[in-house]
């Protein structure tokens, strides 16, 4: 569980990023800002409480792993890698940039605490999996996480990836479905229905709690949940609202991908102000 003094400086972690992922969307010129700011909570609870990692060694092979599968969501990953000390956030000006080491999905080659490049849908799940089949076959004890989106369920490659890791026993592997309830297309229930998505997970043999995402103490609740569940994998789905902290972006499908301007970008901060 998380003290009452964790709880005050993740809440204030993440509104720091929330204005990081703002200023780097308007020196960008847009971003899959929605989706990043709807895992955001999630990312900081891991990255700030329970990951075993060390931004002076990031590739410490003992360190725990990290796969964003939904990769588009890089605007709220790399902000949060900054924040956390992998790179100075100076760089964040140049996201999406010619030369820049971010582009709009992440590669791990060029940046530094990123475990996978990620960007086609349906890949990261597998990946997660293999790092942790790989931790259990060297004996190690490094534990790998995984945040995929709910849209991206609609990949068959993820439920492949599924029903391996429940047949190998892969204890040593807690996967995150950000479920914003909203794809590119439009509302995911609408575009290709998924419910009911806790009994999917259980049939493919995996041990399933359904939570707020947006609440510190539920998500380091079930993290700490996943660590204590032994001979299958767990998955954490993260009720979650696109865009949250952005009053006008809060539940729209048109936040998946979008500009914001200098009035916005000022009511943007005012919101996240307000949280």
């Amino acid at each position: 569980m998380i003290t009452q003094d964790e709880l005050k400086n993740l809440q204030e972690t993440a509104r720091r990023i929330r204005h990081l992922i703002i200023d780097t969307t308007v020196k960008a010129g847009g971003a899959h800002v929605g989706g990043g700011m709807s895992m955001l909570d999630i990312l900081v609870t891991l990255y700030f409480k329970y990951m075993n990692i060390d931004p002076a060694t990031p590739d410490n092979p003992e360190r725990d792993r990290f796969v964003l599968s939904k990769g588009h969501s890089a605007i709220g990953y790399i902000p949060t890698l900054a924040e956390r000390g992998f790179f100075s956030k100076e760089l964040l000006k140049s996201f999406n940039k010619f030369k820049s080491p971010f582009g709009m999905h992440p590669d791990s080659l060029k940046i530094e605490g990123c475990d996978a490049s990620t960007g086609s849908l349906g890949h990261g799940l597998p990946m997660a999996l293999g790092m942790a089949l790989g931790a259990k076959l060297q004996k190690k004890e490094f534990r790998t996480y995984c945040i995929v989106g709910d849209g991206e369920l609609h990949e068959g490659s993820n439920w492949e990836a599924a029903m391996t890791a429940a047949h190998y026993n892969i204890d040593n592997l807690t996967v995150f479905v950000d479920r914003n309830m909203h794809m590119i297309d439009g509302p995911v229930e609408k575009i290709m229905g998924i419910d009911p998505l806790d009994k999917k997970w259980e049939a493919f043999g995996w041990e399933v709690k359904e939570i707020d995402g947006h609440n510190f103490e539920e998500i380091a609740e079930a993290i700490e949940f996943s660590h204590s569940i032994k001979n299958k994998p767990v998955v954490i789905i993260a009720k979650t609202i696109k865009g949250k902290g952005v009053d006008f972006m809060e539940d729209q499908t048109k936040w998946h991908y979008g500009a914001i301007d200098s009035d916005m970008q000022e009511k943007a901060h005012a919101s996240i102000d307000r949280m």
